[in-house]
């Protein structure tokens, strides 16, 4: 794992040059660094076999992206590695679009907006609006903490706690790493409180600074968090980085999204159908769906595509698997069976109650 000084060092390269929405991602927890050999460029990834699955794209000056995605492909070919870069812009895929020796797969699109126009496209959705009444006709009170405050808060924790409880996976890490509370620093937190309840929501936002924006990283609901405290929390968040003259703000990767309007990169049939079973029997471990539907009526001004791009010229199982691995801490096997051991018991209980319920209503009166 990184020392400090490696942190530091790649912390000022993203500061200077982080474009990819998740740049600032890659300081999270589990995520090894490299640097290209004149130091001007960094590299975050995780390692699942034969296979470095890098968070977006290198954090380097644009007219280096080129010349330090080779260098980092030969440093992984001397090692007997191939590269999947999961969560890639524009930027990089435009380098790999024509290369016959990587495959491109569309992972969905990112909704962007212009901060300082938040008021206005939120204007627009009378629902949002219903949304933000709810939250405040229930005590929902919004403000902004001192990282210092935020960081290991024990009411964060808890809340946090309540989240990852309600999740139908496992806690999972790499570009969607739910300790962020222990190293705030750049970062932004907002959080909800509800009278005598405490913290019921919060939300971290992470530094795109070559973009002067932010990232939405995480929005987190506790237990007690009225219909409407999400809805709000990125009303809040919005409005603050506006005012402080932010120009760009995402809410992140909707995975199979097909709002970004353009056209498909060749899948292989495997690929195709498990997109596809996905998107129809996925709900219960991880609602695309309603994670689309939910970013898309914030107004968003436009979808950002973001791709994974593999060495090969087919993309592959072992790059699919190897993704997989990133997200389940290397072990995705044991992170489906997990899942599924939940859903299990979540059925059970459901049948419990019915038969419960079947049974109360039959007894004499």
């Amino acid at each position: 794992m990184p020392t400090d000084e490696q942190l530091r060092r790649a912390r000022a390269l993203i500061l200077e040059h982080g474009w990819n929405a998740t740049a600032y991602q890659i300081l999270n927890p589990g995520i090894e660094i490299w640097f290209s050999e004149t130091g001007d460029a960094a590299v975050g990834y995780v390692r699942h076999r034969r296979t470095l699955v890098v968070g977006g794209a290198p954090v380097c000056a644009l007219e280096r992206l080129d010349a330090i995605a080779g260098e980092f492909a030969a440093d992984a070919r001397r090692r007997g590695l191939k590269i999947c870069y999961f969560g890639a812009g524009d930027r990089l895929e435009s380098i790999y679009a024509g290369d016959p020796g990587w495959s491109r797969v569309l992972l969905g699109a990112q909704p962007v907006w212009d901060p300082r126009e938040w008021s206005a496209a939120v204007a627009a959705r009378s629902s949002l609006r219903a949304q933000f009444n709810r939250a405040r006709n229930k005590g929902i009170r919004l403000v902004e903490w001192d990282v210092r405050q935020a960081e290991n808060s024990p009411a964060l924790r808890q809340c946090l706690s309540e989240w990852l409880s309600t999740r139908g996976l496992p806690p999972l890490h790499f570009m969607v790493e739910p300790e962020t509370l222990s190293s705030l620093r750049d970062r932004r937190v907002f959080v909800a409180e509800r009278g005598d309840r405490g913290v019921v929501g919060f939300t971290v936002l992470s530094p795109v600074p070559a973009r002067n924006g932010w990232l939405v990283e995480q929005i987190v609901r506790g237990t007690d968090a009225p219909n409407g405290t999400s809805e709000s929390l990125i009303d809040f968040a919005m409005r603050a980085v506006g005012a402080s003259g932010a120009a760009y703000a995402t809410l992140g990767l909707s995975p199979l999204s097909q709002r970004a309007r353009i056209p498909q990169p060749p899948q292989p049939l495997w690929l195709r159908a498990l997109l596809e079973w996905v998107r129809l029997h996925g709900a219960r471990f991880y609602n695309f769906v309603g994670l689309d539907t939910f970013k898309a009526k914030f107004n968003p001004r436009e979808w950002e595509p973001i791709y994974a791009i593999a060495q090969g010229r087919r993309f592959s199982p072992t790059a699919l698997y190897a993704i997989a691995g990133a997200f389940s801490g290397g072990a995705p096997a044991r992170m489906v069976a997990g899942a599924l051991l939940r859903a299990a018991g979540e059925e059970i209980e459901n049948l419990a109650r019915r038969v419960n319920s079947s049974a109360g209503n039959r007894a004499p009166r």
